[in-house]
């Protein structure tokens, strides 16, 4: 994973883990790696990953049972549309972000989204 300077890197470890809820390889009740493992894999700062950690079980999408670890909590599909806004918004914005700091407008960063769809359909 290649971090972004400009975004925190608990915030990018978060999104991580949304997108893959989202993409169906994490389901409810899945476990996810453990805060040394997911640092070591990472080279970050174990802190930063009880931090994400904390933040998604705030949020409502994990839960850590004492001596078991951190679990995806939740029954069935958690690929709501609730949470893939959410991602899309952080994408979009981030997109936006780059396009304008390229000196890109927002009508030329709406043409080339529109190219863009129009080359995958």
């Amino acid at each position: 994973m290649e971090f972004d300077k400009n975004v925190p890197i608990y915030i990018q470890i978060m999104d991580e883990i949304k997108h893959r809820i989202i993409a169906g390889t994490l389901k409810a009740g899945d476990k996810v790696p453990s805060v040394r493992d997911l640092a070591d894999e990472l080279k970050v700062n174990p802190n930063t990953i009880v931090r994400a950690y904390q933040e998604l079980e705030r949020d409502g999408l994990t839960e850590t049972r004492r001596g078991m670890g951190t679990f995806i909590k939740g029954e069935g599909d958690l690929r709501g549309d609730k949470l893939k806004e959410e991602i899309g918004l952080a994408v979009a914005r981030a997109f936006v972000q780059k396009m304008h700091d390229a000196g890109i407008n927002d009508e030329e960063i709406i043409s080339i989204i529109e190219k863009a769809i129009a080359e995958k359909n």
